[in-house]
């Protein structure tokens, strides 16, 4: 299975054994929105919702961190979902949830794991069936899983990143924020970034439809950013949710040992010891 698939592909493997449909929509920047209202009212066929909202270490400092070890088995068997499924992502989400829930999945070891190419608002424009309510799940004895935390930087990686500008640091905010024209008012902070770091709007990866642009148009954009990716890269943005967008266009371009600063801007700019920039990237 492709990392990527398309609704047509996806119509016609509905209903296979070892295929699982998770709905990964999460509404961080819109509270007015409730992702398990929505599913409730409309999914795709034999989808089940991930609750990525939910999906995470409340006992870390970090806003929205990864969820933890343990954590994850416990919700995949809840889910009835094995390691060795396939496994397709789907949101309806401003900030393309299905990306920080394929970075979940990847991280603790699932393998066959894709992205829904436009996700259900392009399954909706195509007229294609909707389903409603929730059916029982019938849950799994969890199992093990061995996450990979050597994609994951901490302030702490942040900060030692200064000094070495070992890593390339590229922010999928918006130019108004990177550059402090703007504030964040999801986080309630003042703009600015990292210092040293490169930006990159997530939703430039896009097409009108929701869909990702061809690889072509991706190489250019992160190259048009000030990127080399040959060189050692870590994404971030505001909580971690769209940095994970930046991810899987890596992955789509080959590079797949980039890291996420998970806690990024709503720890970084909340920290007043933290060095920050404002304007565009040097």
């Amino acid at each position: 299975m492709d990392s990527l698939v398309s609704t047509d592909w996806l119509a016609r493997e509905l209903g296979a054994a070892d295929l699982t449909v998770l709905d990964a929509t999460a509404h961080a920047t819109d509270p007015s929105r409730d992702a398990k209202v929505e599913f409730a009212a409309g999914h795709i066929p034999g989808a089940r919702l991930l609750d990525l909202a939910s999906f995470k270490d409340a006992s870390s400092t970090v806003t929205n961190a990864l969820p933890t070890a343990a954590q994850f088995p416990g919700r995949m068997a809840a889910l009835g979902v094995s390691p060795t499924n396939r496994v397709v992502l789907y949101d309806d989400s401003a900030v393309k949830s299905a990306g920080r829930a394929w970075f979940v999945l990847r991280m603790n070891g699932m393998a066959n794991v894709a992205i829904l190419d436009g996700g259900l608002a392009k399954w909706q424009a195509e007229g294609r069936e909707l389903e409603a309510g929730e059916r029982d799940i019938e849950g799994i004895r969890p199992e093990s899983s061995e996450a990979t935390w050597a994609r994951v930087r901490t302030k702490a990686d942040m900060l030692a990143n200064l000094d070495s500008r070992a890593e390339q640091v590229i922010d999928a905010r918006d130019a108004g924020r990177f550059t402090g024209e703007t504030i964040d008012t999801v986080h309630g902070l003042p703009g600015g970034h990292i210092p040293g770091a490169r930006n990159l709007f997530f939703r430039d990866l896009y097409n009108s439809d929701g869909t990702f642009r061809s690889d072509a148009h991706l190489r250019a954009a992160f190259e048009r950013a000030g990127v080399d990716l040959a060189r050692p890269i870590v994404t971030s943005c505001g909580s971690g949710v769209t940095a994970s967008v930046l991810l899987f266009a890596l992955h789509r371009l080959g590079v797949d040992d980039a890291a996420l600063y998970d806690g990024s801007w709503s720890e970084w700019g909340a920290d007043p010891a933290t060095p920050k920039e404002t304007g565009a990237a040097a």
